[in-house]
């Protein structure tokens, strides 16, 4: 069975404020005519089509085309939904989508219902298992704790038991949005973590023949049978090395993987970031190659030079990002507060905060336990009210 691995639409999404749409619509063309050219028995979307809960009109007609366009060509499509998704208003229709082999999964009960498909050496059950916010799933799956790793690992012991009933030599395939450990993230995924641990371990997903995840933006094996295949466009410019693909995947009757290969995706403009004193970015021949691109420019100069972004745009017009980051020592004291907020994260700035105002004490154990938690909470509460929007 020949499966065709994407992920990470986040249609709707714009990059600086530039509109994707067109670039989103040209990549769904590409997909459509990669499951037709390749001979794909199966497309699997792992999750965040769309931006967020309510996505514009636009994004909706967009999605809306594609899943015609896969209908008619006779190219079955499982999809689950992300943690941008809302998992209730993408599922909408899923029992109609069905018939036309367009087969939504956005349902955390239904995760051990395959979808099934045949092929010469017999059936391939393809379970699709939503984004699951262990606080509004736990219950529902009767999960031992209230992590990602509990919430999961419940879903799949319900997977490999509808598995086991099922005849000797069936094949399996997992679709999931999570982060699993051993992958890497960029800047331009939601964070997800709950109890100050986001990523589990891909052994959650032990007994399947291949897991498509969804989440992380960049293309990536975390074991041969556990991949991402990224997003299909760069959302950040922590992105500018990724090499956007979706996976092609053979599977043989005995559940292997046989083929693999990493097809690319359209680029309507490539990213670039650079770094160095003004008057170097603008004279730096080697940086020519740079002149078409999305650039983020990160300006060392020891003081911040006149109309530095009118002056970038002349050489490189696509600039989107300013960054300052002035050569200083690093205990100078002008050091900007971004760099000294650079790389933590809010639970480690909240922490911070409590020693700066009690003058070096940070706060005890169960202080951090209780920041965690209002961190938690708020996480869930902002996802629980875009989704009843």
């Amino acid at each position: 069975m020949r499966m065709l691995h994407t992920s990470d639409w986040h249609l709707g999404r714009s990059f600086h404020r530039v509109p994707l749409l067109d670039a989103q619509a040209a990549f769904l063309d590409h997909l459509v005519a990669t499951a037709q050219a390749r001979e794909v028995d199966v497309v699997l979307v792992s999750g965040d089509v769309y931006d967020r809960a309510v996505p514009p009109l636009t994004a909706v007609e967009l999605f809306d085309r594609a899943l015609h366009r896969l209908a008619a060509a006779g190219v079955p499509t499982v999809m689950i939904s992300g943690n941008h998704d809302s998992a209730r208003r993408l599922g909408v229709g899923a029992g109609l989508f069905d018939r036309a082999g367009i087969h939504l999964r956005t349902d955390p009960e239904s995760c051990a219902t395959p979808v099934v498909l045949a092929d010469d050496h017999g059936d391939v059950a393809l379970y699709g298992l939503p984004y699951l916010e262990p606080a509004l799933v736990k219950d529902t799956l009767r999960a031992a704790g209230a992590g990602h790793e509990a919430v999961l690992t419940a879903a799949m012991d319900r997977v490999r038991a509808d598995l086991a009933s099922r005849p000797e030599g069936t094949r399996s395939v997992v679709l999931a949005h999570a982060f699993v450990a051993g992958g890497e993230p960029s800047d331009s995924e939601r964070d997800i973590t709950v109890g100050g641990v986001a990523a589990v371990p891909a052994g959650v997903f032990d007994g399947a023949d291949y897991v498509a995840l969804g989440h992380l933006h960049g293309s990536q094996r975390v074991t041969s049978r556990v991949r991402y295949s990224g997003s299909p466009l760069a959302y950040s410019f922590s992105e500018a090395d990724h090499r956007k693909t979706m996976w092609l995947i053979d599977l043989d009757g005995g559940g292997n993987i046989t083929a693999e290969e990493r097809i690319d995706c359209p680029v309507e403009r490539p990213l670039a970031r650079l770094r160095g004193r003004l008057d170097t970015l603008l004279t730096d021949s080697a940086l020519d190659r740079h002149e078409h691109a999305w650039v983020e420019a990160t300006l060392t100069d020891p003081v911040r030079p006149a109309d530095p972004m009118a002056r970038l745009s002349t050489r490189f017009p696509h600039t989107l990002s300013l960054v300052f980051d002035p050569e200083r020592p690093p205990d100078d004291p002008l050091a900007s507060y971004a760099q000294r907020l650079k790389g933590r994260d809010d639970h480690q700035i909240a922490e911070d905060f409590v020693a700066h105002v009690r003058g070096g004490s940070g706060p005890s154990d169960p202080e951090r336990s209780v920041l965690r938690a209002a961190f938690d909470d708020v996480r869930v509460d902002e996802s629980v009210r875009e989704v009843s929007r």
